[in-house]
C-alpha cells in the first residue's frame, strides 16, 4: 500500500463507524490530508483538462455554487483514496443490507464494483470538487446516478473553516417514520474525512429494522471560499 492508503487505514475507524451507525454521518478525529495537500487538490479545480463536466448549481435550481466531475483517468491520489475507502466501508454496506433484508451486490474491490457499474451503463466517473463562495449553498439531495448504488460516500474539507470561510456547514437530514425529520450540521475540518450515507440507513424500532431516507446538502456560506473533495463510490449513467 502507498502512503494515502495507509492513512485511510489509520483513521479512527471504531468510533467513526459507531457514530456513522447512530447518525448516518461521522467525521474523522484526525486529518487524512495535510494543509498543503488540501491546497494542491483545491487548485485542481481550475485545470479544465481534468474534468468531464461542470455544473453551475443555480442554473439547475440545486442551490448556488459550482462543482466539477473528474474524468478518467482520475488523479492518482484521488483514485487511491477512493479505492481504499471502498474497502474500509464495504463491511458496513454489507451489514446494512443484511439488516434490511436486501441483497449486498458489492464485490471485494472497487475495480470489480466499477466493472459492474460500467457493464450496467454507469460509465462516467463521479469524484468531484465543489466550490462555494459568499451566499452559495447546496440544496438537500442524494447522489444516486443509476440503478447501482454504493450506500456510503466520503467528503473531505479542503479549506479551513473560520479562516478561509464562515458558514457552509455540511447538512444531513433524516426522514423518520411517523415523526419529524432529524437534521445534523457538521463543520468540515480541513483535511478531515466525513463519511455519510448516500441514500438511506437502517434504523431499529420495536418492529425491527427499517430504512430511513437521508439527504445531504450545505448551508449558506457567509464569507470566503469553501471547497471540498467528494468521493462517490459508484459511477454514473
Amino acid at each position: 500500500m502507498t502512503a494515502l492508503a495507509d492513512r485511510v487505514d489509520a483513521l479512527d475507524w471504531t468510533p467513526l463507524l459507531d457514530e456513522l451507525d447512530r447518525f448516518g454521518g461521522a467525521q474523522s478525529a484526525r486529518p487524512l490530508l495535510e494543509p498543503d495537500e488540501c491546497r494542491a487538490l483545491a487548485e485542481l479545480f481550475d485545470d479544465d483538462a481534468l474534468f468531464r463536466s461542470t455544473v453551475e448549481m443555480a442554473r439547475h435550481n440545486y442551490g448556488a455554487g459550482r462543482y466539477r466531475y473528474f474524468d478518467y483517468p482520475l488523479p492518482p491520489s484521488i483514485a487511491e483514496m477512493r479505492a481504499r475507502f471502498y474497502v474500509k466501508l464495504l463491511p458496513v454496506a454489507r451489514e446494512w443490507a443484511w439488516r434490511l433484508g436486501r441483497p449486498a451486490p458489492w464485490p471485494d474491490t472497487l475495480d470489480e464494483w466499477l466493472t459492474m457499474c460500467h457493464e450496467a451503463g454507469q460509465v462516467r466517473p463521479t469524484p468531484l470538487i465543489l466550490r462555494y463562495g459568499p451566499d452559495d449553498w447546496n440544496a438537500l439531495h442524494r447522489d444516486l446516478y443509476g440503478e447501482l448504488v454504493f450506500p456510503l460516500q466520503v467528503v473531505i474539507g479542503l479549506d479551513e473553516p473560520g479562516v478561509d470561510h464562515e458558514g457552509g456547514e455540511f447538512l444531513l437530514v433524516e426522514q423518520r417514520a411517523r415523526a419529524q425529520s432529524r437534521g445534523t450540521a457538521t463543520v468540515l475540518r480541513q483535511g478531515h474525512a466525513f463519511v455519510f450515507t448516500t441514500n438511506e440507513r437502517p434504523v431499529q424500532s420495536v418492529r425491527g429494522w427499517s430504512a430511513a431516507p437521508m439527504r445531504h446538502g450545505v448551508s449558506t456560506v457567509r464569507r470566503g471560499t469553501r471547497r471540498t473533495l467528494g468521493l462517490v463510490l459508484h459511477d454514473a449513467e
